[in-house]
């Protein structure tokens, strides 16, 4: 069993304890540079491989990809998100896609809860300005009594869901599969997309980015937003479309946006983002916590574990 792990850069997986785990189901190759990202690389270091652990979302699995791959069964992800694997290719060319949900479901809803905060408590921009001998003023945002929009229920929408709550914010909800049980039990009004978008002080974006949520923010819903609003989006940037979200920036339209996750990753360094103060921007690593790689690990591996047994977990999708 050729077990190859392409995109290991930054290195998380080698040498810990899910790396020993999988060296016990067969010959591990890992990819600890990068490279992964070209298409032709990505063929050449998984081309005769039955097994892939996929480390970075950057290695993008492509219908070229997997017709170069013809000895390919498994894509076991870590991580939740899916949208660096052509699904339907996968399926096509017989290959079963798994991921890791909900390990990295408190981290990142933390990090939200953080950028939320630091943005209404202005917080980057008054540590700057101590620092450089100022002593700013100015009223500040208190969150209690706003109005939250979670835009996602799934693992971690749910979490921030239940963080909003206990800060004593109202909330409201929108998903595109909604469950009534999980809604009452959160607490949550569930209310079509445009209504949670002009209601609500903070608007948290928890969706994975498929065809039909690419750009769902769009400069239409975006102009629906409440002058002075908040925007945090630590799940994909693609769902957002990203010249209509400079446009509500430049405009002073939103009163903030705290950014994790970017159409372009890494940053350019001329990327107009830089430059807009209410914009608290992070390096795609709201998950990146001890806990969270651990687990993350563990569970990729042992996805593989379970599809070599026959009895496959966390199945994204199947073969065909």
């Amino acid at each position: 069993m050729r077990i190859v792990v392409p995109d290991d850069f930054p290195p998380a997986f080698q040498g810990t304890p899910a790396h020993r785990r999988l060296a016990a189901l067969g010959e591990v190759i890992i990819y600890g540079e990068r490279g992964a990202e070209v298409e032709a690389e990505l063929i050449r270091r998984i081309g005769d491989a039955e097994v892939v652990l996929n480390i970075r979302a950057y290695a993008r699995f492509t219908e070229a990809v997997f017709g170069a791959c013809p000895r390919l069964r498994l894509i076991s992800i870590w991580g939740t998100g899916v949208d660096n694997v052509d699904l339907a290719a996968a399926a096509r060319h017989g290959v079963t896609v798994t991921n890791t949900p909900e390990v990295n479901a408190d981290a990142v809803a933390e990090h939200a809860l953080a950028l939320m905060l630091a943005l209404a408590r202005r917080v980057p921009a008054m540590d700057r300005a101590v620092k450089a001998g100022e002593w700013p003023r100015g009223l500040l945002a208190q969150l209690r009594g706003k109005t939250l929009g979670v835009v996602g229920l799934g693992a971690i929408g749910r979490r921030v869901a239940q963080l909003g709550r206990a800060l004593g914010m109202r909330l409201l909800a929108w998903t595109p599969h909604p469950n009534p049980a999980l809604v009452a039990e959160l607490g949550v009004e569930l209310v079509g997309l445009e209504d949670l978008l002009a209601a609500a002080d903070v608007v948290s974006l928890h969706l994975r980015l498929t065809p039909e949520t690419e750009g769902l923010l769009d400069r239409a819903r975006l102009g629906l937003m409440r002058p002075g609003a908040l925007l945090i989006n630590t799940a994909r940037g693609a769902l957002v479309e990203r010249e209509a979200l400079l446009e509500a920036l430049q405009e002073g339209r939103l009163g903030g946006a705290g950014l994790d996750v970017f159409h372009d990753e890494p940053l350019p360094p001329d990327d107009p983002l830089l430059g807009f103060d209410h914009a608290i921007l992070t390096p795609h690593n709201a998950g990146m916590t001890p806990e969270v790689i651990e687990a993350g690990l563990q569970q990729a591996v042992e996805n593989i574990e379970r599809f070599l047994q026959g009895r496959p977990t966390h199945v994204v999708t199947g073969p065909a």
